[in-house]
């Protein structure tokens, strides 16, 4: 008899559900089929010539290496709207990339060469390029097969690299603009220095760690000044006040004082400018304009000298006298004995507590220096990202980061967009060798400086990554005069990580209006970040790093995806618990189970026309009622709410509940014809409800949804691929 029941269900229910046995092979089929392709869709029928665009811009991965966890939840989270899109019938795209990654590839493939024994600073500029290059192409395979395991359904034959022909001709495009409207300059101004990487770095690649140091007070002539960097004091000839201060009142602005420092008598000069705080310490302070931002704008202000002090090494020059060419860290100690020994130190606070700004990659100090570089003047292009907020042109979905975006956009400092790396776009510019006038050359035919005759350089800079991925949504759909642009723009969704707001989404937002005049996006959702399940922030130092890839070929992609999604609120972070992920292995199975037992008991179902009974009613209103909540849910980017109701529904409700109740009906006299009837309007209530079922799950589970639909009698599904099923209305 077991035998006979085994043979009404296909032979893969047979045994229980294997995710390594089928992912593959699914993810192909979804593959083969074009149906990625919004384009293959309308020409198969699956989607309507007119319908509605639904666009994603995939945030391009890095490709240097493996995915990590945010990688899988970004994956996730835009892999549920563009499913859930497409079942809705709208034409559907979205768009991969992977990104070079300018100087966090550079410091990636550093690490490999000192493995190796090199360091690019021996090396020619085209070689590093070259080789670099290389290995960012064969991880950018690997990391596109990784995102596959993911179950991307994107449209890979419009993938694009960062470094893509129309990637370079869109950018340069823009940098040529910028300078024609006036908005972009090259000058002298106060960097970020990392004397490790050798490269400049925007503020938002600077992370200021908390530290407790030392706070020294030097006697300098008549005033009392502080500092927590006395190394950076060889260089200060300028004290300043503030114009109010009754303390300095006897002071002019600009009055020369004799005094003695650190290597011998100076001439110093009293400024009065209202950056001095009068209420800390002596309310009077020198300044280093070299070495610091805020001294630079006082320097600035005043018209006043700046020399350097410390090398871009981190190391002290020769006005160091003595120190000269020892770093920072070893100088410091003794200089403050060499000042002690002259009766200039006054005293120590040993516990001044500060924030310290370091490199984000290799947390060595960031030195301020002052260097030629390209900036692009931001106010005007805030002011417009400002404005399209204001209108709602753009929605950030969850309001902390709207609060968090404004307050950025509004105390917006000019973009230096200049690194001094190689792996990267080139500037596309020359400069004067005799007047240092600098001019940008999109065609490179700028052979004598247009201001003085003399002879020009090429720049060697590169830009910032985050100039040119701050124009991935217009450059990815062909802008101005591509199909896809004038069909997709502005995308629907910008999903991305919230700690890259203002890297990325802030000045999407800002190029975006400045080239289109239109926004890039209509809704912002922002993920956090996906920590380890005790809550801790995933390092390979701690080692506590945990592979998608490999949690995918243990539980299964679904079950990933649904450890990822269930309970995740937007823009919060969330813990990664393998038994979490494990639970919902369990459910896959959970899912199984219910299909094999549905179609193994509605195998003998002959379709009746009389009306439902009243008992099958109640089932299949409640069905409508769940899938009209999943829906709003997922139209209001809830995701969270609507996995976990789904999962309730499937477990609790369908299987605890409506799959034991008819066990009795569907094993009743079948010579009754009552009972033959009932036992018909349940198995097709049991089918409606797994069909259903399937439906609503797929954004979420997609393999083994897509797996039991292809299993499924013809005449239970309405299309031959769940992927382009409808989306079941309430």
């Amino acid at each position: 008899m077991a035998d006979k029941k085994q043979s009404h269900i296909p032979e893969v229910f047979l045994k229980p559900y294997e995710p390594s046995a089928h992912e593959e092979n699914v993810y192909a089929m979804w593959e083969d089929s074009g149906f990625f392709n919004p384009d293959v869709c309308v020409e198969k029928g699956v989607t309507d010539k007119d319908a509605e665009p639904f666009s994603i811009i995939m945030p391009p991965p890095n490709a240097n290496g493996s995915l990590h966890a945010g990688h899988a939840l970004f994956v996730t989270l835009q892999d549920i709207m563009i499913r859930f899109a497409r079942m809705q019938g709208k034409k559907t795209l979205w768009f991969p990339g992977a990104d070079h990654a300018g100087f966090e590839t550079q410091v990636v493939y550093e690490k490999k060469l000192q493995k190796e024994g090199r360091s690019r600073f021996n090396m020619e500029s085209k070689e590093l390029y070259d080789e670099i290059l290389e290995f960012t192409l064969a991880n950018k395979s690997f990391m596109e097969n990784q995102l596959r395991q993911l179950g991307a359904s994107c449209d890979w034959s419009r993938e694009l690299f960062t470094l893509d022909e129309r990637v370079v001709t869109t950018v340069y495009d823009t940098f040529k603009k910028l300078d024609e409207d006036g908005l972009l300059y090259r000058g002298k101004r106060t960097v970020n220095w990392c004397p490790k990487h050798h490269t400049s770095l925007s503020n938002l690649e600077t992370i200021h760690q908390e530290r407790t140091d030392p706070f020294y007070y030097f006697q300098y002539g008549p005033f009392v000044i502080g500092t927590a960097r006395p190394e950076t004091k060889f260089g200060d000839k300028y004290v300043v006040v503030h114009p109010d201060d009754t303390r300095y009142a006897a002071y002019e602005h600009k009055q020369k004082i004799e005094l003695e420092w650190i290597n011998g008598p100076i001439t110093a000069t009293v400024i009065k400018d209202e950056a001095a705080d009068m209420e800390m310490g002596s309310g009077a302070m020198t300044i280093t304009p070299w070495h610091s931002e805020i001294d630079f704008e006082i320097a600035q202000r005043h018209n006043l000298d700046m020399e350097q002090i410390i090398d871009w090494n981190g190391k002290l020059l020769p006005i160091a006298g003595e120190f000269a060419g020892m770093s920072i860290t070893d100088a410091r100690e003794k200089i403050v004995e060499k000042l002690k020994e002259k009766d200039l130190l006054v005293k120590i606070d040993e516990k001044y507590e500060h924030a310290v700004p370091v490199c984000y990659k290799c947390e060595r100090e960031i030195e301020p220096q002052v260097r030629d570089q390209w900036f692009v003047t931001m106010k005007p292009l805030a002011e417009k990202a400002l404005a399209a907020l204001d209108d709602k042109k753009t929605i950030i979905l969850t309001e902390q980061h709207e609060k968090v975006l404004r307050h950025w956009l509004s105390n917006i400092r000019d973009w230096n967009i200049s690194r001094q790396i190689v792996w990267g776009i080139p500037i596309p510019a020359k400069l004067c060798t005799s007047c240092d006038h600098a001019m940008v050359d999109i065609e490179d035919t700028i052979t004598t400086c247009e201001k003085c005759g003399g002879a020009v350089e090429k720049e060697i800079d590169t830009f910032d990554t985050w100039f040119s991925s701050g124009q991935w949504p217009f450059t990815t759909l062909g802008y101005p005069d591509n199909d896809d642009f004038k069909t997709y723009y502005p995308t629907t969704v910008m999903e991305t990580g919230a700690d890259i707001l203002q890297f990325w989404v802030a000045r999407m937002l800002m190029l975006g209006l400045y080239r289109t005049g239109d926004v890039p996006f209509k809704y912002v959702y922002l993920h956090g970040l996906v920590r380890d399940k005790k809550g801790l922030k995933m390092s390979k130092s701690k080692g506590n790093v945990t592979s998608p890839i490999e949690i995918t070929e243990k539980y299964g992609t679904d079950a990933l995806r649904m450890g990822l999604i269930v309970g995740n609120t937007p823009g919060t972070d969330m813990n990664l618990d393998p038994d979490k992920i494990n639970a919902y292995k369990k459910f896959g199975n959970k899912i199984w189970n219910i299909s094999r037992f549905i179609l193994d008991t509605t195998a003998d179902y002959e379709r009746m026309e009389n009306v439902t009974p009243e008992s099958e009613s109640a089932i299949r209103d409640r069905l409508a009622e769940i899938t009209k909540e999943i829906t709003e849910h997922l139209e209001k980017f809830q995701f969270h709410l609507a996995s976990e109701k789904i999962y309730h529904y499937v477990w609790h409700e369908l299987a605890d509940n409506i799959l034991e109740e008819s066990k009795g009906i569907l094993s009743g006299n079948s010579t009754n014809e009552e009972d033959a009837r009932a036992k018909r309007a349940r198995q097709a209530t049991l089918r409606e409800c797994l069909t259903t079922s399937l439906k609503l799950l797929h954004p979420f589970m997609p393999f083994i949804t897509e797996k039991i639909w292809q299993e499924l009698p013809k005449d239970m599904r309405d299309t031959d691929m769940l992927m382009v099923a409808r989306w079941p209305s309430e």
